[in-house]
């Protein structure tokens, strides 16, 4: 009979690097499989969240809040995305749920990349959207599903809606006073903004869209600023890097929903 025999040393260095390597992994998994930045999917949103959110607009700090509506869009989203990116920039994107399904990629790379993913209705079609308060009300969940499909993650929950053309738009303005009491049902609020780029309303120079943006954010202390991620109207992405320029100029500094946590 044959006995191997093993010596110590060189086992014991082996069993260590190897250690060493399944350690090293694990801490790679660690921080880039199990790290999330979706608010809690399955309790209430806390009371703090949503008085928070609800009076952004009226807090004194210049802190900036970038939030693009209507996308994603093949044309826009990811030119945007590449500009916050080389900024360093986190915003918010309130999505429409239909293109969500169309273009879950480009959700899945703003998640990924750390920006809010919030709730913009399903169609952003007003008959629909105020049929009824069941109506309005499935246009929202709706909308999450197609985002937690999109970003992997189960029953996701943005707790953030934004009103088809503002809340405070005159149309249809007693279907959303109606429908507004029922967003705390569905652990929801929602919020406008208070200065903007007009990108949506009419053709403009870049150089108009950036003045519009100088012109709204005047005196004011934080901004909620609404841009498009859709280039329907005007390409906002052309002017982005000067508008994030600008504001940090005048001493604003960049965050969005997730630091309201």
């Amino acid at each position: 009979m044959k006995f191997i025999f093993i010596k110590k040393k060189p086992f014991f260095i082996l069993l260590t690097i190897l250690l060493i390597i399944v350690f090293s992994l694990f801490c790679f998994l660690l921080k880039n499989v199990f790290v999330t930045y979706s608010l809690p999917t399955n309790t209430l949103i806390e009371d703090t969240f949503q008085e928070k959110v609800s009076n952004l607009v009226n807090e004194k700090e210049k802190i900036a809040y970038l939030t693009f509506d209507d996308g994603p869009t093949l044309k826009s989203t990811p030119k945007i995305l590449d500009i916050l990116s080389e900024e360093n920039v986190k915003a918010t994107f309130f999505v429409i749920g239909k293109h969500v399904k169309e273009h879950p990629e480009l959700v899945k790379r703003a998640y990924d990349e750390g920006h809010y993913i919030a709730n913009h209705s399903y169609t952003h079609n007003h008959d629909k959207l105020y049929t009824s308060a069941d109506s309005f009300i499935n246009e929202i969940l709706s909308t999450d599903v197609e985002i937690s499909k999109s970003i992997g993650i189960e029953n996701y929950h943005s707790h953030v809606f934004r009103f088809p053309n503002g809340y405070m738009a005159p149309n249809y303005k007693a279907k959303k006073q109606e429908y507004v009491k029922r967003l705390p049902e569905i652990d929801y609020t929602y919020i406008d903004w208070n200065a903007l780029n007009k990108d949506s309303e009419k053709k403009y120079s870049n150089a108009e869209l950036l003045k519009n943006l100088k012109d709204s954010s005047r005196n004011k202390g934080t901004l909620v600023i609404l841009m498009h991620d859709t280039s329907d109207v005007n390409e906002t992405h052309l002017i982005l890097k000067d508008s994030i320029h600008y504001l940090k100029e005048q001493g604003y500094t960049f965050q969005n929903f997730y630091d309201l946590q």
